[in-house]
């Protein structure tokens, strides 16, 4: 099987997929559930991630990057993105941990500036409910900022579950918070759309028997998510809709 880009005009599943049942043609995918990643699916995250992460290396007399870098830093959690952001010189433990509390301070204060959700996504979550789906957030980026963004640019019922990192939970693509909340929702592994835009998130789809599906408008390249196991991906969200028709 080798998924392709789909466009708005003949969205299909790639032949052969699995999980989530699949015939020919548009109604293919009869789930009960959708995961979605926050950063890079539901919302653009990258520029308040980036501004906030460079204040914090213009602290350190370090090198900021371009948002073209980010797109590639972003998505295994904030601690993980202060030690790559920083040169390899200045990863020292006493370093990270210091540079880890400025952006974490940094980046609470000023992560709704820029950040909204794209173009689609909220008709696409809308459409889900009114047809009955189950709905989650799953994010690596901490509990409390994840639910902050989500509270903020979406509706009090628009999700049944939303996660982020918590401790003593596994960060994806640990299948463990996905299958956690796939018991919550009450929707079968094998009825559920994991829709992210990163290879991690293809990965935790695929561990956890999920169907993995790729957000193309998001941070990472489609080649990246195929991959990574993306049996479909998605062009613009609402094609999802169109899937499940």
């Amino acid at each position: 099987m080798t998924p392709a880009r789909r466009s708005r005009a003949a969205v299909t599943p790639a032949d052969g997929a699995s999980g989530c049942g699949s015939d020919a043609g548009l109604r293919a995918l009869k789930c009960d559930g959708v995961i979605f990643d926050l950063d890079g699916t539901l919302v653009d995250t990258l520029e308040d991630l980036a501004d906030a992460m460079n204040r914090v290396l213009g602290g350190e007399q370090a090198p900021v990057h371009s948002y073209a870098t980010y797109k590639l830093l972003i998505g295994k959690g904030i601690r993980n993105l202060v030690g790559q952001a920083l040169p390899p010189e200045k990863r020292g433990d006493e370093t990270i941990v210091r540079c880890f509390e400025a952006m974490i301070a940094d980046y609470g204060e000023h992560c709704l500036v820029k950040t909204r959700p794209y173009d689609g996504v909220a008709e696409l979550v809308s459409g889900l409910r009114a047809a009955g789906a189950k709905l989650a957030v799953f994010s690596n980026k901490s509990d409390e900022l994840t639910r902050r963004i989500v509270e903020s640019l979406f509706g009090p019922g628009d999700f049944d579950v939303v996660m982020g990192a918590q401790p003593g939970l596994p960060l994806k693509p640990d299948p463990t918070v996905a299958l956690l909340i796939s018991a919550r929702l009450g929707v079968a592994p094998s009825r559920m759309v994991f829709l992210g835009d990163s290879g991690i998130d293809m990965l935790t789809a695929t561990a956890a028997g999920m169907l993995a599906v790729g957000a193309a408008w998001g941070f990472r390249t489609i080649d990246e998510l195929v991959e990574n196991g993306a049996s479909i991906v998605l062009d613009h969200p609402l094609e999802l809709l169109e899937l499940r028709e």
